[in-house]
């Protein structure tokens, strides 16, 4: 009988062994890998919703307002550099819209 007893604590103190452990990737869920799910969620629909005349800066730093689509699939875009250069970017090299990221640096200033 007291061996028997002797067991089952001993189980109990084996599970509650991990429990840090489980603590731990919850944390690490909640903290790294939710908000990055988020904010990739968050780019892929900015970059499906661009349309003609938004201003973009790509992944190498130009900035510029999109002229065009140039294929049916609209994955590669006329990208309006100058009033005399346009450039063709695919649709995936697209950072940001440039109004957003201006708006964002403005508040952090305020602050």
């Amino acid at each position: 009988m007291k061996t028997l007893l002797f067991i089952q604590a001993a189980q109990g103190a084996g599970m509650m062994a991990y429990l840090p452990f489980i603590l731990i990737l919850a944390i690490m869920y909640f903290l790294m890998i939710r908000p990055q799910a988020k904010r990739q969620k968050e780019k892929q629909a900015m970059i499906q919703a661009l349309k003609k005349g938004d201003k973009i800066v790509t992944i190498g730093g130009i900035h510029g307002t999109i002229a065009g689509f140039k294929d049916k699939d609209k994955k590669t875009l006329l990208l309006q550099v100058d009033s005399n250069t346009k450039m063709t970017v695919n649709r995936a090299s697209v950072s940001n819209l440039a109004g957003k990221n201006d708006s964002q640096n403005e508040q952090i200033e305020e602050n």
